[in-house]
């Protein structure tokens, strides 16, 4: 039974490629809709719970109403039938639908709603483009998404449940009220209006002041895990009291916004307090006026008095209830806000797989500026021939790595078009570009899990055979089987920490060979691609390299210009243009920028004594 409850909102539905809506309506409908059933049959449990509930107060009243009138030894037999039907509702009918209520609740929408929603967010957020990750911290973005999800189930549950509950239960206790005398509601009929009033005034203030507590919060996640991230940078740099103060800041104004809400808080209990003593003054005065004129009876003294303790203590309730559901509701605008971002870089509707034959790759009037009014790149053409290795050469800045970026489209072009044998990249689907493409990179960025896992993006059917084979080729098979981490794992089980810090540079940048070599696709990139090999290691995996990149299209970064010297050709590249293209030799011959750039490396800028 509990597992039936449990798979009533599975937790990973289709993927779905929408935007989430901006406003805060339209984004609880966006996660909500979907699940309405069983949030309706909760509903409906609350609806016959608080029904009961307010029962078996009515029910007591006519207790003490059915002693005053038929007291005797036959009082059971006079009222068996009665006594039975409450004892019935009491023990069976009650139980069954707290039961009822507890498996939607805690079995069905608190485990499968809060994971689903986080899902579905992360599912979004993760083909956002680098940029989106580049403007804020990782801490934050994540921190983002988990408290969505849960505030999101939270708040639905509150309204859904708990709000509806207290509507039927004051609605039903007024109607009581109204059958024993109309006077007698009217202390209640005054309690809602002025309950509804401190709401009107109070909920809006905890709102705005939730939503930016929710902001601060997630900016101190983020600068405390930004400091665990780059713990090594800290220690490096000796600054322990600068980043602390840099963090305390956080906390401070984290603090400061908290105190703003319960500031809030304390005020509206101290309202409903007065208002609460009220109430209940109100109507057991006036009930007991009524009784004594004889207008009512000691089991209505008995239903009015605790109805209105019970509702003076649920009042508590209610005020922390409305209190989250604002809270809540605050933490999902903080989260909509960083979720429901559109993408900028997205596939086209009628985008079509890549599909590679030759390896072709064409720039054709190239202008990007990362969103400013100029730099970068502007008007560039470049035509790689199917096979061609190409290296890419000049200053820092130049552009070449913004090149790189732009034919893995992880930003889109502002004007021009890159096309791989005559497709458009723009008009293709980004899974299949990039799984055309091969990269190696300078910042070599390994996932905290195994070697195995690790090596196995690259290819992730690949059998155990070949992957060994690649990292043999790698030059990587010498040092993964000795490697054991904290937790007992070896070889290729054993986990290589966040960024791969748990290897040196040079590992990593064999692991990333390895990975790319088992991916074996047909347009590479090596972007500093041996810069963390020292020049013996480097030797050694050369000719592995060469293997790599056998009839691919190579497209190659360095700053070392040696290792690109004996590419195919040689593009220069100053301020987003390409300024000169050749051979080695030629362009060695032309005396121009990489002529100068060559004699620095070999030399040439070296003041010599005489």
């Amino acid at each position: 039974m509990l597992r039936w409850f449990e798979s009533l909102i599975p937790v990973f539905p289709p993927v779905d490629t929408r935007q989430p809506p901006r406003g805060v309506v339209r984004f609880y409908l966006h996660y909500l809709t979907p699940v309405w059933p069983v949030l309706l049959a909760t509903l409906i449990a609350g609806l016959l719970l608080a029904l009961v509930e307010v029962a078996m107060f009515d029910f007591l009243g006519r207790i003490v109403d059915m002693l005053s009138d038929n007291p005797g030894r036959d009082f059971f037999q006079r009222n068996a039938r009665e006594l039975l039907w409450m004892a019935g509702i009491t023990l069976l009918a009650r139980p069954l639908l707290v039961a009822l209520h507890n498996l939607l609740v805690n079995q069905s929408i608190v485990p499968g709603l809060s994971n689903r929603s986080r899902w579905q967010m992360h599912n979004y957020v993760v083909r956002q483009s680098l940029s989106f990750f580049h403007n804020d911290f990782a801490g934050s973005i994540a921190n983002r998404v988990m408290q969505t999800g849960t505030s999101l189930r939270e708040s639905a549950v509150q309204m859904v449940d708990s709000l509806w509950y207290i509507v039927v239960y004051t609605g039903t206790a007024l109607y009581l009220f109204a059958q024993v005398d109309w006077r007698l509601m009217l202390p209640l009929a005054i309690w809602m209006v002025a309950y509804v009033g401190i709401g009107v005034y109070f909920v809006p203030r905890m709102k705005q002041r939730a939503w930016i507590a929710s902001e601060a919060r997630s900016k101190a996640m983020g600068r405390i895990v930004d400091g665990y991230t780059n713990i090594a940078t800290l220690k490096l740099f000796a600054h322990s009291g600068h980043e602390q103060r840099y963090v305390a800041d956080a906390i401070q104004e984290l603090a400061e916004k908290h105190r703003g809400q319960t500031r809030i808080t304390t005020g509206l209990e101290m309202v409903i307090a007065v208002l609460n003593g009220f109430l209940i003054v109100g109507t057991c005065g006036l009930a007991l006026w009524l009784w004594n004129d004889s207008l009512i009876s000691v089991g209505a003294i008995t239903l009015a008095t605790g109805l209105v303790i019970r509702i003076h203590n649920m009042s508590g309730w209610i005020m922390w209830t409305v209190n989250g559901i604002f809270e809540d509701i605050g933490t999902v605008q903080d989260g909509m806000e960083t979720i429901a971002q559109p993408l900028t870089v997205q596939d086209s509707s009628d985008a079509a797989p890549l599909k590679v034959t030759a390896g072709a790759v064409d720039f054709q009037n190239v202008h990007f500026h990362y969103g400013k009014r100029g730099g970068v790149m502007a008007g560039l053409n470049l035509a790689v021939k199917p096979g061609e290795k190409i290296g890419l050469v000049g200053p820092s800045g130049a552009g070449k790595s913004t090149l790189v970026n732009v034919l893995l489209r992880l930003y889109d072009l502002e004007s021009g078009q890159i096309l791989i044998d005559g497709q458009d990249i723009a008009r293709v689907t980004q899974e299949s570009l990039r799984a055309q493409i091969g990269v190696v990179t300078q910042d070599t960025s390994l996932l905290h899990r195994s070697i195995r896992d690790n090596l196995l993006y690259g290819r992730p059917d690949a059998t155990d055979e070949q992957l060994r084979a690649a990292v043999a080729k790698a030059r990587a098979d010498g040092f993964i089987d000795a490697l054991v981490d904290g937790q007992g794992r070896r070889g290729y089980d054993a986990h290589v920490g966040e960024r791969g810090v748990k290897l040196s540079g040079g590992q990593r940048q064999r692991i990333a060979i390895a990975r790319v070599l088992l991916k074996d696709a047909p347009i590479l990139i090596l972007d500093e691609a041996t810069s963390a090999l020292d020049s013996e290691v480097e030797a050694a995996i050369q000719d592995s390299l060469d293997e790599l990149m056998g009839n691919k299209t190579v497209i190659a970064i360095a700053h070392r210009l040696s290792t690109i010297a004996r590419m195919d050709r040689l593009v220069v590249m100053d301020q987003g243009r390409i300024v000169e293209t050749g051979t080695h030799a030629e362009l060695v011959a032309t005396g121009g920028l990489y002529a100068r750039l060559w004699a620095r490396q070999t030399g040439g800028f070296v003041a010599v004594d005489g």
